[in-house]
C-alpha cells in the first residue's frame, strides 16, 4: 500500500528542491502515476538552527512542530526533514506528531556501516551547530566510528561556504565548491576513509567524484528511505 510523505523544508529552499529531486530520481517510475504523492512545506521562516544551538537565539522547534503537524493534517503518513542541524530537535519533533519522522542521521549511520572502510576515521562537513551538538557523534560513536571535524581554519571555510555573502544559501556555487574542496582535501590528509556531507547545502556543490574517498550524502540516503517507505516496501 502506497503512503504519502511530507517534506518539512525551507532550510534552505535550494536544499529542499535538491531533496525532492533526489526522491524523484530514486523512485522506480515509467510514468507520472508511478511516483509518490508528496506534500512539501517549504518554510524559510523557520529560525536558524545553528543560531539557536550556539547562541541561544529563537528555537526553531515551534515552527518545526507546526509544519510537521500541518503535514500530518494534510494526510502525510511520514515526514522527512532535509536539514541535518534540525535533527538536534528530532526527538521533540517526533513527540509532536503521531506519524514517523525519519531520522536522517541514523539512516546515514546505517549506510556508513554497510561500507567496507579500512579504518574507522570519517570526516564530517557540517555547520557549527551540528558539530557543537554532536548530532553525528552520538550516532556514530555507537558504531565505534571516529568523527573527524575540520580544525578552526577549515571549519570556518565550511561555514563561509554555506552562510557567506557568496555562500550557497546566497545562491552562489563556484566559490563555495572551491572552499569545500579545500576542506575535503584536508580531511583526506587526516586519513579519513569517508566524508559525510553533513549539511544539506553541501551536496549542491560536492559529489562523490570530487574526492578520493566515499562521500556520503545524507539527503540522498534519506530520499531512498522515503521512497522505500512510500512504496510500502519492508512492511
Amino acid at each position: 500500500m502506497r503512503k504519502t510523505v511530507g517534506i518539512l523544508g525551507g532550510m534552505g529552499p535550494e536544499a529542499t528542491l535538491d531533496f525532492f529531486e533526489k526522491v524523484i530520481r530514486a523512485t522506480p517510475a515509467e510514468k507520472d502515476q508511478d511516483h509518490l504523492r508528496i506534500f512539501i512545506d517549504n518554510n524559510p521562516q523557520i529560525p536558524d538552527r545553528t543560531d539557536a544551538i550556539l547562541y541561544g537565539e529563537k528555537s526553531p522547534l515551534g515552527a518545526l512542530t507546526a509544519s510537521a503537524q500541518g503535514l500530518e493534517k494534510m494526510g502525510a503518513h511520514g515526514i522527512a526533514v532535509p536539514c541535518n542541524t534540525a535533527h538536534y530537535y528530532h526527538s521533540s519533533l517526533q513527540a509532536g506528531v503521531s506519524i514517523p519522522v525519519f531520522n536522517m542521521i541514523e539512516e546515514t549511520g546505517s549506510e556508513l556501516a554497510s561500507l567496507s572502510l579500512s579504518s574507522n576515521r570519517v570526516g564530517l562537513l557540517a555547520t557549527d551547530g551540528t558539530v557543537a551538538a554532536e548530532i553525528y557523534h552520538h550516532v556514530l560513536s555507537l558504531m565505534d566510528v571516529e568523527v573527524v571535524v575540520p580544525d578552526g581554519v577549515y571549519q570556518r571555510l565550511v561555514m563561509e561556504s554555506i552562510y557567506g555573502k557568496k555562500g550557497i544559501k546566497a545562491g552562489w556555487f563556484r566559490e563555495p565548491k572551491e572552499q569545500i574542496l579545500k576542506v575535503v582535501h584536508y580531511l583526506e590528509a587526516q586519513d579519513c576513509k569517508a566524508v559525510i556531507a553533513g549539511c544539506t547545502e553541501i551536496p549542491l556543490v560536492l559529489s562523490s567524484t570530487d574526492a578520493s574517498v566515499p562521500v556520503l550524502d545524507p539527503t540522498e540516503i534519506l530520499a531512498k528511505t522515503v521512497v522505500k517507505f512510500g512504496l510500502g516496501e519492508g512492511e
